[in-house]
């Protein structure tokens, strides 16, 4: 079923609007251990999950995906099931947005050596715990926590 998503305004009538962004929890098998991807925001450096506004035409899982191969370079499977929400508030034209993020895994294949965004972060696996240890959000590190990928099968 394709979802057909509406256009985001960052610029909303009222600075407190809530916007809605869709996050990759990337993730891969290295000896039947799960590692998740994550990336440096590339203005603070921080350790983030690959996410974007919603794309018209794609699902949420999809835009996920494609936040993922811009951010990342990942080739790979997104699953149409939210992990869970989280919310932060981004900094725009000196302005904190308000933003929810819903996230979605996304089973890695392969990580391109080139991508849209390549030289503005860096990307590096982690453990899920190590992983949870190092995102700002609490929201975020909890679904990192909690994740079995083996409930996707």
């Amino acid at each position: 079923m394709m979802i057909k998503q509406l256009p985001i305004n960052i610029q909303a009538a009222h600075k407190s609007d809530v916007r809605s962004q869709f996050a990759a929890l990337c993730f891969r098998f290295n000896d039947e251990k799960t590692q998740i991807l994550l990336i440096t925001s590339r203005g603070s450096g921080r350790w983030i999950a690959p996410k974007g506004w919603p794309i018209d035409g794609l699902t949420p899982a999809n835009s996920a995906a494609q936040e993922a191969w811009e951010e990342a370079g990942v080739k790979g499977k997104a699953y149409d099931r939210c992990l869970g929400l989280y919310s932060y508030s981004k900094s725009v034209g000196g302005a904190g947005l308000p933003i929810v993020t819903m996230v979605y895994p996304v089973r890695v294949k392969s990580l391109a050596s080139t991508f849209p965004e390549k030289g503005q972060r860096l990307r590096k696996w982690f453990s899920p715990k190590k992983a949870a240890s190092l995102v700002a959000e609490p929201e975020l590190a909890r679904i990192i926590k909690d994740f079995d990928p083996r409930q996707l099968q």
